[in-house]
């Protein structure tokens, strides 16, 4: 199939309103949207300014009526409690209304902020649609968040109320959520005048006479009682969520997404970047608690009218490597769309992918991968194994959606290695200087993009149009900053090779740990790793490489750092000074498989840090700064 990406992409160049305009027709407006685009509100201009919409009508209502409503909408699968359920389009509907109109019983009305505090499971699904049907703005905490930093987000959302789970559960132990919820509530200034607690058979919570309400008893009632919640008529422009991104220190930003221009941007990427027919199961295994699972968990799979997947579990460990693939098999899962680091884990896990063999995978035709970039050698590994597509592509929470990506659903173009592809319509993407001069193609520089952003980008920040300002788009005037390097090749390709603070400067000349990482990966003993830049008083910053190996490797470790060296001197030169390797057992990460370099790098540089709310496991930091420690660093 020869690929229509050209072709569409030029339509959007040529007239970015009529684009839009087109991509718009297929939500259903309560007033359809005469103004497309007004430059002249807002921070930089707002989408469908004149239109009027609702969310939870487009995901759920709108395929009741038109005979979806026996069609399989969300599937739970738990393994970590053994169970599972499907809902349909009607039943998902029936829990939503219902629990939207418990929410109007608690005094929660149209603009009002509903903090939601949940593990993976059905209900934080049914908790954000049930907001998004009354036009509350909900913000979504990954569940388990420290106390301090849950408080910093009560404080500055200010919520009505708070939707909670008494636990997650992990592999061998449960999490309890409400202790760290009322620390949260005690800490904050601002206090939610009621509590939702959805009581878990694991971990049943204390409650708090007057403000706690029990979930299950106060939906059964609802129910008892017919009583359900209509859809409220909202701007196009009004917020939709609030979402905090993960490390923010001090007053955390609050990403804003608006209801119009989100549904029509994601609603456009499920059929024509991913490539899904309404009815197909799209599975994004990522976490409410992200803007991958508030996109693609949440939003665009319903919106498109498909099988979502919420999934309770692990790529590895509940049970096995096989894990993923047991989900693709049982659910038909028609795409799958996950962070590079859970197939680095698998690869590690189970290097010959011996699992695959005992699950039928013909359901499965594309694997997308993003979060972080894709080191080739993951790319192939997965590919090898699959023999299906694997395709990267590149996105940021204020964004909301793909910037760069291979869009099957136009025809899948070439892959290239270590490159997410193309521009998405609605993208410019440029590479400049410090002056904000364009590049030469092939050289590296500032990743930005063009203003406008795109239906579906963050308008602003929650109540700071100033920080909105100075975080993304005075830097670089007339763009939006989006703090990665990288380059575009002849071809139009974009590299993203690291945060621009993750290029180091080694004696005056700039090089990548993206591409020191690279060359790491590709060594066949190595699993996954790091590259962080680390003071020297000579240089200014010497490469550090940390590598985690693959199971059932038994060389010395002395003797894969020393290969590992020379590989880097071989493949990119002694310009890139690389002299120090070092095993670790892991990598410390966030909960969403981000590798925490930053901290990596104060520790190794023997600077102050604090520990990252978002970290999965803390003592692995520990364990870093042993290992450091040992190589005399």
């Amino acid at each position: 199939m020869t690929s229509r990406y050209a072709e569409v992409y030029g339509q959007w160049r040529k007239d970015p309103q009529a684009f839009w305009a087109d991509a718009a027709r297929e939500i259903d407006w309560i007033k359809p949207p005469r103004i497309v685009f007004d430059p002249n509100a807002g921070v930089y201009g707002r989408w469908f300014p004149d239109a009027t919409c609702n969310t939870c009508y487009n995901a759920l209502d709108r395929h009741v009526k038109n005979g979806r409503a026996g069609q399989r909408a969300l599937v739970y699968d738990s393994p970590v409690t053994n169970s599972q359920r499907t809902y349909t389009y009607g039943e998902t509907l029936d829990e939503v209304a219902t629990l939207a109109a418990v929410l109007q019983d608690l005094g929660v009305t149209k603009g009002d902020r509903v903090i939601v505090y949940m593990p993976m499971i059905a209900e934080a699904v049914f908790a954000m649609l049930a907001c998004a049907r009354i036009g509350a703005i909900h913000s979504v905490v990954f569940g388990g968040f420290a106390a301090k930093e849950l408080a910093t987000r009560i404080d500055d959302a200010k919520p009505k109320a708070i939707m909670a789970a008494s636990c997650g559960i992990e592999p061998g132990r449960v999490v309890h959520y409400k202790p760290l919820l009322d620390q949260a509530i005690d800490l904050s200034s601002s206090k939610p005048s009621a509590v939702m607690m959805l009581q878990r058979p694991q971990s049943v919570a204390s409650m708090v006479a007057g403000r706690d309400h029990d979930w299950a008893n106060a939906v059964d009632r609802a129910k008892a009682a017919g009583r359900t919640a209509d859809c409220v008529e909202l701007a196009a422009t009004d917020p939709l969520y609030i979402l905090y991104t993960s490390g923010t220190t001090g007053v955390p930003k609050g990403v804003v997404r608006d209801n119009g221009g989100h549904m029509v941007a994601l609603k456009w990427t499920m059929k024509n970047l991913y490539g899904i027919e309404p009815g197909e199961a799209f599975w994004a295994a990522s976490d409410v608690g992200w803007v991958v699972g508030h996109s693609y968990i949440v939003y665009a799979p319903l919106l498109h009218g498909a099988t979502t997947i919420v999934y309770e579990g692990k790529p590895i460990g509940t049970p096995d490597a096989g894990a993923f693939w047991r989900m693709i098999s049982e659910h038909r899962i028609a795409a799958l769309f996950t962070a590079p680091t859970a197939f680095r884990a698998i690869k590690k896990e189970d290097p010959k992918a011996e699992h695959v063999a005992r699950y039928d995978l013909s359901c499965m035709r594309t694997l997308f991968l993003a979060g972080e970039r894709a080191d080739p050698d993951t790319i192939q590994w997965a590919e090898d194994i699959l023999k299906k597509p694997v395709l990267d592509h590149w996105w940021q929470t204020e964004t909301g959606w793909c910037i760069a990506g291979n869009p099957v659903g136009l025809g899948q173009l070439p892959v290239k290695y270590g490159s997410p592809t193309v521009a998405m319509p609605g993208y410019d993407v440029q590479i400049v200087d410090e002056g904000a001069r364009p590049v030469a193609t092939g050289q590296m520089g500032s990743i930005v993009v063009k203003m406008p952003l795109p239906p579906g980008a963050l308008p602003t920040l929650w109540q700071n149009d100033t920080r909105m300002r100075e975080s993304y788009l005075d830097e670089f005037p007339g763009f939006y900053k989006t703090a990665d390097a990288g380059f575009i090749d002849e071809d139009g390709y974009l590299y993203i090779m690291g945060r621009t603070d993750d290029i180091i400067n080694v004696a005056g000349h700039r090089l990548s740990t993206g591409g020191m990482e690279e060359v790491l990966s590709g060594h066949p003993d190595v699993a996954e790793c790091a590259v962080i830049g680390i003071k020297d008083a000579l240089k200014g910053e010497q490469p550090c490489g940390f590598v985690v190996l693959k199971a059932g490797v038994t060389k010395p470790h002395e003797m894969i750092e020393k290969e590992i060296v020379a590989l880097v001197r071989e493949k990119i030169g002694p310009v890139a000074a690389f002299k120090i390797a070092i095993c670790i057992d892991r990598l410390p990460k966030t909960r969403s498989g981000k590798i925490l370099r930053a901290t990596m790098k104060k520790i190794a540089d023997h600077d102050q840090w604090a520990m990252p709310a978002t970290i999965d496991d803390p003592a692995i930091l520990d364990e870093i700064a042993a290992a450091l420690e040992n190589h005399g660093v």
